[in-house]
């Protein structure tokens, strides 16, 4: 149940879960969001914990803080592995810290898709091109500089206002079939619409499919893409489980929830952003032009005897989580015992569950690192651990720092390697502990 910790660090029932339900916060009942079956099977328990992009000012550090429970069940029938809602949507993103643009890896990522996609879908200074959950202009950005048509649709208002400086028209709105009709209705419909990292987002599946098949032109295509559940097991990435992300798909979940609203899925490629990613083409069912491609057989086999249709395959993963966790635990015990100064770099969601989940906070590490200024001054939630820009690194010389976004390990590394000039080594917390020397 969620619960309220006190300025001493001890947490109280707050509500039951029960309770907030019938504060309209979720649903009344346990219920697939994909395919409304009972959801009675336990994925990961990972108990109560803050939402994760809810960093404190230094005023709220005393105030109490509200625990929601983290618990993933999956779906019996369709294998869609999901949170309940707690918290409706306009709580966690009408005012959001993420802002994708300070990461370099991120943006490369961008501007290569928007290199690829447009000479393969023949787009031009007549095509429209749509993206859900724009952030701040990080991908729209390169399509303009193309001098294609677009349109953001953002919710956080506070990070739409940056794309929109950048010239980028922006929507500030969640997207749903309400406002895909009002768009559509207004001469608005897309030849390719962008969905990055937000279908995980989406309380209401069903609604926000529906919303993509009306805004979608009879002939254009949808782009989607998010972290590929096979991989989140395989790798133990079990920090990429908070409350903002109520969904977490394999290839197969995803399909089904698309031939539900006659949508097929007829290209896909694997990609090594966080994490490992699937990114899916997707297409109207009586789209005939759109082919399914040998790609997609391939990865509906490789699933097919990965066992993602077998319950057993979901059975185990909260057995290797504990022994990360214990790992993790036996690393920082042991750096401390051996006066180990030790900090992190990126106040990223993911962290923020690691950190949590572990019970690890400013015993043993000093402060986290992070290059985005809305995060700076900051604290993160539960632990209220500071967070400082990274030059404070350099004041502190630490033994280890803790790469909290190890999906963008690579970028860091090269970022702050010159921890290495005192002797300061990098640590990898997922799939297992590494350190780098």
């Amino acid at each position: 149940m969620p619960e309220q910790s006190e300025p001493g660090g001890q947490s109280q029932p707050l509500h039951s879960e029960e309770n907030i339900r019938s504060r309209g916060g979720g649903r009344d009942r346990r219920t697939c969001r994909g395919c409304g079956e009972p959801l009675i099977i336990s994925f990961l328990d990972l108990g109560a914990m803050p939402l994760a992009n809810s960093l404190l000012t230094a005023e709220q550090l005393n105030n109490p803080e509200i625990y929601y429970p983290l618990h993933a069940f999956v779906c019996g029938r369709c294998f869609l592995v999901q949170l309940e809602q707690y918290n409706a949507p306009e709580d966690m993103f009408s005012n959001y810290v993420y802002f994708s643009s300070f990461s370099d890896t991120w943006l490369a990522h961008a501007r290569d898709y928007v290199e690829e996609i447009i000479p393969q879908l023949g787009l031009d200074s007549d095509s429209l091109v749509v993206e859900i959950a724009s952030n701040d202009g990080y991908l729209l950005q390169y399509f303009v500089e193309k001098g294609i048509p677009v349109l953001g649709i953002e919710p956080a208002a506070n990070v739409a206002r940056v794309a929109i400086t950048k010239g980028i028209p922006s929507k500030v709105a969640f997207f749903g079939e309400a406002l895909a009709r009002d768009l559509a209705e207004g001469g608005k419909q897309a030849d390719l619409i962008v969905a990055n990292n937000v279908l995980a987002h989406v309380p209401d599946l069903n609604d926000f499919v529906t919303g993509m098949t009306r805004l979608l032109k009879s002939g254009g295509v949808i782009s989607v893409e998010f972290p590929h559940l096979l991989n989140l097991i395989n790798q133990t990435q079990f920090d990429t489980i908070y409350h903002e992300h109520f969904s977490y798909f394999s290839f197969g979940a995803a399909e089904r929830v698309f031939a539900r609203h006659k949508l097929k899925i007829f290209d896909v490629r694997e990609l090594p952003t966080h994490g490992g990613s699937l990114r899916l083409y997707v297409a109207h069912a009586d789209n005939e032009a759109k082919v399914e491609t040998t790609q997609v057989g391939r990865l509906r086999q490789n699933e097919r005897k990965a066992s993602m249709d077998q319950i057993v395959t979901y059975a185990g993963f909260a057995d290797k989580v504990k022994q990360a966790k214990l790992d993790l635990l036996s690393f920082f015990v042991e750096a401390k015992r051996n006066s180990r100064r030790v900090v992190a770099y990126g106040a990223a969601a993911k962290g923020n569950t690691l950190l949590n989940y572990c019970g690890i906070g400013k015993d043993f590490i000093d402060f986290a690192a992070d290059r985005n200024p809305h995060k700076q001054g900051l604290y993160l939630p539960g632990t209220h651990i500071p967070v400082y820009h990274p030059e404070k690194i350099l004041d502190a010389r630490p033994d280890f720092v803790l790469i909290l976004p190890w999906n963008i390990k690579d970028e860091i590394v090269k970022t702050i390697g010159y921890i290495r000039e005192w002797g300061g080594r990098f640590v990898v917390p997922i799939p297992t502990v590494e350190v780098m020397n």
